[in-house]
């Protein structure tokens, strides 16, 4: 494991910006998209990018995670120097395709509300989202660089936006 540059502990700033991802998870909802969002915030706490999650069925695309869209927009906008400084935050943990995302483009510290675990029990089996029980650190931990994480954070808050999503699934194939 590396020694990570930033704090290992949430801010208030943190717990701010968290709040953000996670009401934008009720927008997704509301918009009629699976209950998940992600924004690139610099150290001072201004917004650099934010996505909510565009992978449902029949329109989206599966690839097209919160975090994955927060990330590449924010990849558009600063190069990989200044995204070193920058956080993710998300109103879920990352999945290890977003995981990836987040290395490659050089962000160092994720902060994240619900765990993969407590994701898996509110969503069961639901076909629209399978997941893989890898949590992020496990693939930060094998990377060159590290990549800081804070959370799970604010739990109750981020499950909030799921509460009934999940429950009217058709039965797994």
């Amino acid at each position: 494991m590396h020694d990570a540059p930033f704090p290992q502990t949430a801010s208030p700033l943190d717990l701010d910006m968290l709040r953000q991802a996670i009401a934008l998870s009720a927008e997704a909802r509301a918009a009629g998209r699976h209950p998940f969002a992600a924004l690139v915030a610099d150290a001072g706490g201004h917004v650099v990018s934010r996505a909510i999650n565009n992978s449902m069925p029949p329109g989206g695309d599966p690839t097209q995670h919160a975090e994955l869209r927060a990330v590449a927009e924010a990849a558009r906008l600063l190069p990989p120097e200044t995204l070193a400084d920058c956080t993710l935050y998300t109103s879920a943990e990352p999945c290890c395709m977003c995981a990836g995302a987040i290395y490659w483009s050089n962000i160092r510290r994720v902060v994240y509300g619900l765990s993969e675990h407590t994701l898996l029990a509110l969503t069961g089996a639901h076909p629209e989202n399978p997941t893989l029980a890898l949590p992020c650190r496990e693939v930060f931990a094998r990377g060159q660089r590290p990549v800081a994480v804070v959370g799970p954070l604010l739990e109750d808050e981020a499950a909030r936006p799921h509460a009934g999503f999940w429950c009217d699934a058709p039965p797994a194939a």
